[in-house]
């Protein structure tokens, strides 16, 4: 008997404890179709302080856990897609004025186009005339990618703002998937399309869209300074401008700015080992954002790890 009362009290109890889930889950489900939210994937990267002081990859990294704040506020993290589960979509950009010695480096390019992860779509286009000519459309066909370089067409084709590029070439990512997404932009980054007066970070309008649409579509700049034509002759404030553009639109989308001080680079060689350790240190990450109201909103990815530097976009433009 007392075992009868036993076994019925505890079915008294679970079915207790479901309609107190189930009516719990109804409320926290009425709870989120009230509060107004959607989803942002951004790309970070991650490295251990070591790693960045000594340009080498270790062979495991702790990230402890990570915090998205967005205008101050945490957010929840959805999904970290990683470098094994999220192919890389790399558009690389070269500017078409560039200084006849960055045909030299051609085949160094072409390397790290065949030597990117098996499942990678790379885009190859020229910038020219405030437009791109596409020479190779995303593909997984790496060794297509390489072959489609072509020769630096020279000073004729300057093209008045890289950005204006760039932002063509942005749209180019709308047919893929999300996940992993970079340019490579190889410029002097300089923008004269308004006059030299205008050419300085702060004062580009076409770098200032260039920001808030790579910010918005989760695209990480990676930028190589090299020479063109209004800066080959040495201007220390032409050159100074271009590679704060650069610095400027690498740093605000999670990426990085290479130079070689104010020269071209002898090789593009050690850009591409630090640029590799980037790409495979790269993540995906995708977390619930609390906040609709359109305009700017900052963001701040951190770790409870201290050795850990977290590399990301400084905010992004929601409208």
């Amino acid at each position: 008997m007392l075992k009868k009362f036993f076994v019925i009290l505890l079915v008294v109890l679970l079915l207790a404890s479901i309609l107190v889930s189930v009516g719990f889950g109804q409320n926290t489900d009425k709870k989120r179709q009230d509060e107004k939210v959607r989803t942002m994937t951004i790309p970070i990267s991650i490295f251990t302080k070591k790693e960045q002081k000594e340009n080498r990859a270790e062979e495991f990294v702790q990230a402890g856990d990570l915090r998205v704040a967005e205008n101050g506020d945490d957010q929840v993290i959805l999904s970290i897609r990683s470098v094994t589960n999220t192919p890389l979509a790399l558009a690389l950009l070269i500017q078409d004025d560039l200084s006849s010695d960055t045909n030299l480096k051609l085949d160094e390019i072409r390397k790290f186009i065949r030597a990117l992860p098996s499942g990678s779509r790379v885009m190859v286009a020229y910038l020219r005339a405030g437009t791109i000519q596409v020479r190779q459309k995303f593909t997984e066909d790496l060794e297509k990618a390489a072959k489609s370089l072509r020769i630096i067409a020279g000073s004729a084709a300057a093209p008045g703002s890289p950005y204006q590029g760039i932002e063509e070439a942005l749209k180019r990512f709308d047919a893929l998937p999300a996940g992993r997404r970079a340019v490579l932009l190889v410029s002097d980054g300089l923008d004269i399309s308004r006059g030299i007066e205008s050419s300085s970070p702060p004062q580009s309008l076409d770098l200032d869209r260039a920001i808030l649409r790579a910010q918005r579509k989760g695209v990480a700049v990676y930028s190589f300074y090299s020479p063109a034509s209004a800066t080959v002759g040495g201007n220390s404030i032409l050159i100074l401008n271009g590679q704060g553009s650069l610095e400027r639109i690498s740093d605000e989308t999670g990426g990085r700015a290479f130079f070689q001080g104010s020269i071209a680079p002898i090789s593009f060689e050690p850009f591409f080992d630090d640029l590799n350790l980037a790409l495979n240190r790269q993540f995906a990450l995708t977390y619930l954002s609390t906040h609709m109201k359109k305009g700017y909103h900052k963001l701040k990815v951190s770790s409870t790890n201290p050795e850990v530097e977290i590399e990301h976009p400084r905010g992004y433009y929601y409208r």
